[in-house]
């Protein structure tokens, strides 16, 4: 649920497990702890001369006929880039029903998905979501009406446990064939507010927590993910397919999990908005685990309203998860109150210097961002997180290390899987080498197994150095500069996919100090690079996820840059 961690701040999408070796070769600092982290979700600027020949992409080169087959049948569809509001209203008139947009997106998944570009987004869908709709139309007949996301259908990444018919695997093959025996307390929120789990969707294994050559968007149970954009470009990840999907329109909503940039990075890479809330907002029990500091799930959606009206509806304090308990009274049962459009005026926000020097093709986005948020009343300045935070790193990953051999052991323990431990992860994957390994290994699950347990002396170490260092660092900047958030490039654009050689790509990214100290982290697009889109992050305090809605909803309907994808086939040069 923590993909994407390593990818904001080194590689397209920080992953750990593509860019070790190279960034080891660079500084041995950076290898271990930040290229795990970055590989799986962030740009990368140590990156940028890392081969990308698996990529035919040439941007001045127009698309292919097939692709613009597609882009012509996407226009067409009923529910193109359809908001709950939208969908809400045609069922109140009676023109639709929860039954048939249940039906047209599953329809969407089958000639998208599962044929036409194949993103492979979804690793399967809710055989119930039929009878389930059903049920919720037959409510609103009766005038019983759960709230805005009645009949709503919504994609749950597949380490979010749901007790029903689907698979709950993490793309891991060592847990093919796996149900869960309850639905994860999201899902449970999710199921009370009138949703329909639609299906499950395709993830970087183990939440990119694997190899340090890992490709983002690949999992032995699911395969490789497109970016929906451009076909052969990484859709990041971890959120891999949450991502691709709510792009396409193949739900209305998405969820997505997120150690250290995994919800972020896939969502700018694939023109979403994307919330990692505070680490706490929303319960991470019945959830595959990385870690139980730095884990939380999170909105996937197309418009930051959309995002709000999920972000409260599975707000809320879950006996099976402690750190839920510090939420109390600092939960908003609806966040929409604070979309203001004029919510940037009288506002002073921070960008992060380093992101306004270099090669980075983004650069130019963030300064015309910058310039929109001054027109709507904000004043800017300029600020050095990453100066504070960029050196806790490799504590960071001594942190998820830790952390992922304990939460995985005890989620194993009690689940229905044939594997009961990571232990018998490693062994699996050994055994059955062919298909759970055929492109890269499992380096870090091998590590994190030799350690020892949370009372160890590093361990706490790297805690407090990581943990309590990004809060530190985080408010300081905020309380010193009289901040109410901080902007930046949420990673650069999408690489290109590459499963011999691992994820690669460069540019600057700002996932790791929310993502250690636990705060929110919101972004939302903010235009395209050679049709690539690219977002940009407001990231505040603990439980601002009210204040940091109102800065997003304020640029976006200021600048209005979501596009929906193309689906471009890859251009030969």
């Amino acid at each position: 649920m923590y993909t994407g961690i390593w990818a904001d701040k080194y590689a397209d999408n920080y992953r750990l497990d593509t860019f070790p070796d190279y960034l080891t070769s660079l500084n041995p600092y950076s290898m271990n702890r930040r290229i795990f982290l970055r590989n799986g979700s962030l740009a990368g600027l140590a990156l940028s001369t890392v081969s990308l020949s698996a990529c035919s992409t040439s941007p001045e080169k127009p698309a292919s006929a097939g692709a613009a087959d597609t882009t012509a049948a996407d226009a067409a569809f009923e529910l193109h880039e359809a908001s709950v509001a939208d969908l809400q209203e045609k069922m109140k008139s009676g023109q639709l029903t929860a039954r048939r947009i249940t039906e047209l997106y599953l329809q969407r998944i089958e000639q998208l998905d599962k044929a036409g570009p194949r993103l492979n987004a979804v690793l399967e869908t809710n055989p119930d979501a039929l009878q389930l709709a059903d049920q919720l139309d037959e409510e609103r007949k009766n005038g019983k009406l759960r709230g805005p996301l009645h009949g709503i259908p919504v994609l749950v990444k597949d380490n979010v446990d749901t007790a029903d018919q689907q698979q709950t695997t993490a793309g891991s093959l060592a847990l093919a064939g796996h149900k869960a025996r309850q639905d994860a307390f999201i899902v449970q929120k999710l199921r009370a507010a009138g949703a329909i789990v639609l299906g499950k969707t395709n993830l970087s294994e183990w939440a990119n927590f694997r190899s340090t050559r890992s490709t983002s968007g690949w999992s032995s149970r699911g395969g490789q993910t497109k970016n929906p954009y451009i076909l052969d470009r990484t859709p990041s990840g971890s959120s891999s397919g949450s991502g691709a999907a709510a792009a396409a329109n193949l739900c209305a909503l998405a969820i997505g999990t997120e150690t250290d940039g995994s919800i972020v990075s896939p969502a700018s890479c694939c023109g979403l908005v994307g919330l990692k809330p505070t680490v706490g907002l929303w319960s991470r029990a019945g959830i595959i685990p990385i870690s139980a500091t730095q884990d939380t799930a999170g909105p996937m959606t197309r418009t930051v309203r959309d995002a709000a009206l999920l972000l409260g509806a599975l707000a809320g304090e879950d006996a099976q998860d402690a750190v839920t308990k510090e939420s109390t009274g600092r939960i908003q049962a609806d966040y929409t109150k604070f979309l203001d459009a004029n919510g940037l005026k009288g506002k002073r926000l921070g960008v992060e210097k380093n992101h306004l020097k270099g090669s980075s093709d983004a650069i130019p986005l963030l300064k015309a961002a910058l310039e929109v948020l001054k027109a709507q009343g904000a004043t800017v300045v300029e600020v050095e997180v990453e100066k504070q935070t960029d050196p806790l790193g490799e504590a960071e990953y001594d942190v998820l290390l830790y952390e992922f051999k304990d939460g995985v052991n005890k989620y194993l323990a009690t689940a229905g899987a044939s594997v009961k431990t990571l232990t018998d992860v490693i062994r699996f994957n050994v055994e059955n080498k062919p298909k759970a390994m055929p492109f890269f290994q499992q380096e870090i699950l091998e590590t994190s197994d030799k350690l020892e347990g949370l009372s160890s002396s590093k361990y706490q170490e790297a805690l407090r150095k990581s943990h309590d260092g990004a809060k530190a660092a985080l408010d300081s900047v905020l309380r010193k500069e009289k901040l109410d958030g901080i902007v930046a490039i949420t990673n650069a654009p999408a690489r290109c996919i590459d499963l011999i050689n691992g994820d690669s790509g460069g540019g600057p990214g700002f996932s790791s100090p929310a993502a250690m100290a636990g705060y929110p982290h919101i972004t939302v697009p903010m235009g395209q690079v050679h049709g690539l889109p690219v977002g940009l992050s407001f990231v505040g305090g603990a439980y601002q996820e009210g204040p940091l809605l109102a800065l997003a909803y304020a640029y976006e309907q200021a600048s209005k840059k979501r596009v929906a994808p193309e689906f471009k086939a890859p251009f030969v040069g």
